[in-house]
């Protein structure tokens, strides 16, 4: 039977790993992004260190916090062998995500160019792509501007996404943060959102691209939710 640090262990390592699809899509730069992941079965989750170069990442440095973003490390013991790292600057938004969408399990930002380029001026991405309806369930909407450092950014998350199938938002002047049911999920969504955010980047430099009639958009999700792959 899985022990919690044997939880905990698992849990790093996989975030660990997923940092590097985000420099693998080029979704970041520099240190800038980041992943999270929740420890299942307790109020805990794991996130990347603040100012740690990506190819300086290993599992011991990912940093294990309560769901207020603040560090803990085996009730005063160093078993869990938190780094004395600060965890990432986001992670207050990351942490008020987890504490009110309980079925979330693993979230991402970046600042991918083509995401943040709608970001920044303040426009959600239509769905115009049947991956769109697939992925989203429509269009990948707007959150309002926020300034880091408290929960501002994690309300504007969890008020905007509440409220939509999509697993992405885009946060005014400031970049995507996707959600899903485990990090590896939180990181495919971020894949999308920039290939999504691409796409119809282009095709409006083209024209004006063709809206898809909302009862197509339902059945699409739906399939891909419930049907595709299974």
């Amino acid at each position: 039977m899985s022990t919690l640090l044997d939880t905990i262990a698992g849990v790093r390592s996989e975030v660990c790993a997923l940092h590097a699809e985000l420099t693998r899509y080029e979704l970041v730069v520099w240190t800038a992004g980041n992943v999270s992941g929740r420890i299942p079965g307790h109020e805990l989750m794991v996130i990347k260190p603040s100012g740690v170069s990506y190819d300086e990442l290993t599992p011991e440095l990912m940093v294990v916090t309560d769901l207020h973003g603040t560090p803990v490390d085996g009730h005063g013991t160093v078993e869990w062998g938190n780094p004395g790292l600060s965890p990432s600057s986001d992670t207050a938004a990351h942490a008020y995500v987890y504490r009110n969408m309980p079925d979330v399990g693993g979230v991402v930002h970046t600042h991918s160019t083509y995401a943040t380029a709608w970001a920044a001026r303040g426009e959600e991405i239509p769905c115009v792509l049947t991956m769109m309806g697939d992925e989203f369930g429509g269009s990948i909407p707007v959150g309002p501007f926020a300034l880091i450092g408290d929960d501002s950014i994690g309300r504007g998350i969890v008020d905007t996404l509440t409220a939509s199938n999509s697993p992405a938002v885009l946060m005014q002047n400031h970049g995507p943060f996707t959600i899903g049911k485990d990090a590896r999920a939180a990181v495919k969504a971020a894949v999308m959102c920039e290939e999504v955010a691409r796409t119809v980047h282009i095709a409006r430099q083209l024209g004006e691209p063709l809206p898809i009639d909302r009862a197509k958009i339902d059945s699409l999700y739906e399939r891909y939710q419930n049907v595709y792959g299974r």
